[in-house]
């Protein structure tokens, strides 16, 4: 689904059908200690980019909200890792460089 930004994100979620306005980050919503999601956290958000990077299944990106700037502007941050080698991705949109070796 789009997002208010224009990017296109698996994770996003809007429902204005009927009167109802309901937007979610179903990514933020997976991490209970992740904070407070807001759609301006979209202009920003790197997922969108690193899913249309990398579509590796085994792909597990988990998302919270820090706080960057001097502690007064709130960022999407990502921590990747891959289901398949069991293995913490650091460059998220480049993959664990296992799973597609030749």
């Amino acid at each position: 689904m789009k997002t208010p930004y224009g990017k296109t994100c698996r994770y996003y979620f809007s429902d204005y059908y009927r009167g109802r306005e309901t937007q979610a980050c179903r990514l933020i919503e997976q991490n209970p200690t992740a904070g407070a999601w807001k759609p301006a956290l979209c202009q920003t958000c790197p997922v969108p980019d690193i899913l249309l990077a990398n579509a590796c299944p085994h792909l597990a990106l988990r998302a919270r909200i820090g706080k960057t700037f001097f502690g007064w502007l709130a960022q999407v941050q990502v921590e990747a890792a891959c289901r398949e080698h069991r293995v913490e991705v650091k460059q998220p949109r480049v993959g664990c460089g296992h799973c597609h070796e030749k």
